[in-house]
């Protein structure tokens, strides 16, 4: 023990440790008003479980942070959230939120504990990641009990394997030519991220009729837009191969316009989806065989890193940006000396 107190904290672990604060501030904002307004009793457990997992590692992350001598983020405070905001989402919405969360929680988790070196830390992402995980599987289970699980087209089982025999497997950018069926791999990246949009949709309507910022109401708007045209595009790709397209359960939110969360912690949590979101079509573009569909993926990441960038941009011009843990100017620090 005495040993592992010599161990510094290298700057992956400091990256992975401010990350995973700020973003469970952030979470456990969010999960405390929903908490407030659930009212079907097998979602409550869920997002109880959750709020519990997130306001947990706030509480061990302050704890290692004071240790290590290491300033705690500002994150978001009680300040962001107004809780005696009216009801805003609907229950299913906010057992598919949280299992959407879910799995960005466990990709982000799996990459901070890659990053990380030091025994104690890569314990606690460790847990983190096990937990994570544990609240997808929770979420999957009550979402399948209720008949509300958003599942991934079925194929047919193959009966036998085989090669590839053929360079027009890859073929597809030629509009005069038949483009192949759809492997299960594109089928189900085409799915998810149809998925993902439209819960994304969701959000933006929610977020935006209970800004009172133009600026922000604007961005949001603009963010619902894109979303949709994504979620247009795969639905059309996956319906051109005859798979069912996305049949989603009531995620709606309601008609309120009261501000409920600010405008720091709405554009923050866009910035968050958003690259989740790139996260996720570079994946889908590198797992696509047909040169089509890794082009598409290509260009719509185009269009969200745009989006990204007028969302940092806004950020700024507000001071709602917290700065991540930086090396010091050493050039700046030697001018600037006498």
């Amino acid at each position: 023990m005495n040993e592992e107190k010599k161990i510094h904290l290298d700057s992956g672990e400091i990256a992975s440790l401010w990350t995973a604060y700020v973003n469970d501030s952030m979470s456990v904002r969010i999960l405390q008003f929903m908490i407030q307004h659930i009212q079907d009793p097998d979602i409550s457990p869920a997002i109880q479980h959750a709020l519990d997992i997130s306001d947990g590692h706030l509480k061990q992350l302050t704890a290692i942070f004071e240790a290590e001598e290491y300033a705690i983020p500002i994150g978001f405070t009680s300040k962001d959230v107004h809780l005696d905001a009216p009801w805003l989402f609907s229950d299913t919405f906010c057992l598919t939120y949280v299992s959407h969360m879910a799995k960005v929680g466990m990709l982000s988790y799996s990459g901070l504990l890659s990053m990380s070196t030091k025994p104690s830390i890569r314990d606690y992402f460790t847990t983190c990641l096990n937990q994570t995980a544990s609240l997808y599987n929770q979420t999957v289970e009550i979402a399948t009990h209720k008949g509300v699980n958003a599942r991934i087209p079925y194929i047919e089982v193959p009966k036998k394997a085989d090669y590839i025999n053929s360079k027009e497997y890859y073929s597809g950018l030629n509009p005069f030519s038949d483009k192949r069926p759809l492997n299960a791999i594109e089928i189900s990246h085409l799915y998810m991220n149809a998925l993902t949009n439209y819960i994304g949709m969701k959000l933006c309507l929610a977020f935006a009729q209970t800004s009172p910022n133009k600026k922000v109401q604007d961005f949001l708007l603009r963010s619902k837009e894109i979303s949709k045209k994504h979620s247009k595009i795969f639905n059309s790709l996956l319906s051109d191969n005859n798979i069912a397209t996305p049949q989603l359960p009531d995620v709606a939110v309601s008609s309120s316009t009261t501000e409920t969360f600010s405008d720091k912690m709405i554009m923050f949590h866009m910035a968050l989806l958003i690259s989740a979101g790139i996260g996720n079509y570079a994946t889908g573009a590198s797992a696509s065989q047909r040169l089509d569909l890794a082009v598409n993926y290509e260009r719509l990441s185009l269009e969200v890193a745009k989006l990204a960038k007028s969302g940092a941009d806004l950020m700024i011009e507000n001071h709602w940006l917290e700065q991540p843990p930086g090396t010091r100017n050493r050039e700046q620090l030697a001018r600037n000396k006498k």
